[in-house]
């Protein structure tokens, strides 16, 4: 069954992150093709609903019912970043596709859960909406992460040159764009989750503007060192990760016998943490790459970007996917709206050789208006 509105070539994509500050989100046109932002917003979370998001990234009393009604606190949210856009419509709108906000991701256990409540969004919108992109492609034996790798290929690829997209969330993930036209790709460990946190620890920012800070500091070798003895670093892909495993515990835990270390060496040890284990995971796929294109709120983050660059050996270009014509802060809501795209046209949206799927699915679970 196509949605009602599937002649529609207008798409809002919706996208909260690991960061959770909030809801990143495009009014994209996808007619003949092509793949066009017409507008962007963005709406801050309410801090009582952050707060919530953040306390059920753990373990919890009461947690059905909070999660529940935190769905609730979400989907308006959503359905306010959509009346900003939808209001720049040219024409209707085919369906809204939200990623939800991932609270669980045990791949292994096979399973991801992303809070969310898409009846009342479509309810509050009068819009189809498409949502859990992430369980079928579990349901056949892949990671469900990262997604967004066949939208970069669509997005950024370029016959015969090989580029690396690179997303910076709150966890770092890759997509290696081969100029044979293959795509491998993977969750490389932290992105900006550790650096929030430990800015949010001991300055009450919710993360480092510029990586001023990281760069205030002097990366310590030792505790860099035992920060990548991390298994996760060392496993084959497919893989993918998330709160699970990166979060302030496991930090706590390999900051032991490090406590004389100033605040701003730590962060700057962050920082490298996330730069290296990206470059690694680069290094690994031993090709030579043409450039390196680097989306989410860590293209904003210039000592990363410095530091990622050195350790890539410094002869790799490193720029933000605003070169290409897509601002790091929209591409990942534009990958869903793609996602949803994909779904009306019943299309698939993994890539098999990513996440480890038994093969191509169609992504995505249809909450008619």
């Amino acid at each position: 069954m196509m949605t009602n509105n599937s002649s529609s070539s207008l798409y809002i994509g919706l996208m909260s992150g690991t960061s959770l500050d909030g809801v990143d989100g495009v009014l994209a046109d996808f007619a003949d093709g092509s793949i066009r932002t017409l507008e962007a917003a963005f709406v801050p979370f309410p801090a009582t609903l952050r707060a919530e998001l953040m306390a059920l990234q753990a373990n919890g009393q009461n947690e059905i019912e909070r999660e529940a009604i935190a769905a609730n606190g979400l989907a308006q949210a959503y359905a306010e970043c959509v009346e900003a856009l939808k209001t720049h419509a040219p024409g209707r709108v085919a369906a809204v596709a939200v990623h939800g906000q991932t609270v669980r991701h045990r791949p292994e256990l096979g399973f991801t859960r992303q809070t969310n409540n898409p009846s009342l969004l479509a309810e509050l919108t009068g819009i189809d909406v498409i949502a859990d992109f992430r369980s079928r492609d579990i349901a056949a034996g892949g990671q469900g992460a990262p997604l967004v790798p066949a939208f970069h290929a669509a997005a950024f690829g370029k016959p015969g040159t090989t580029r690396v997209v690179v997303n910076i969330g709150g966890i770092g993930n890759i997509s290696m764009l081969h100029e044979d036209g293959r795509v491998t790709g993977y969750d490389t460990g932290p992105g900006n989750v550790l650096m929030d946190g430990w800015i949010g620890r001991h300055q009450g920012k919710e993360y480092d503007e510029g990586g001023a800070w990281g760069a205030s500091g002097t990366v310590d070798a030792a505790l860099l060192a035992t920060l990548l003895e991390e298994p996760y670093f060392h496993q084959p892909a497919p893989k993918s990760t998330g709160r699970d495993l990166f979060h302030m515990e496991w930090l706590d835990a390999h900051l032991a016998g490090f406590s004389s270390l100033p605040a701003a060496d730590v962060q700057a040890s962050l920082t490298a943490l996330t730069a290296q284990t990206i470059a690694n995971a680069i290094l690994a796929e031993n090709v030579r790459v043409d450039a390196v294109y680097v989306c989410g709120g860590g293209a904003y983050n210039g000592t990363l970007l410095r530091m990622l660059a050195a350790a890539l050996g410094g002869h790799v270009l490193v720029e933000s996917t605003a070169e290409l014509g897509i601002a790091p802060n929209r591409v990942e809501a534009l990958a869903f709206a793609w996602l949803g795209y994909r779904f009306n046209e019943r299309q698939p949206g993994n890539m098999p050789a990513v996440t480890g799927a038994k093969g191509l699915r169609i992504l995505g679970a249809l909450y008619p208006a």
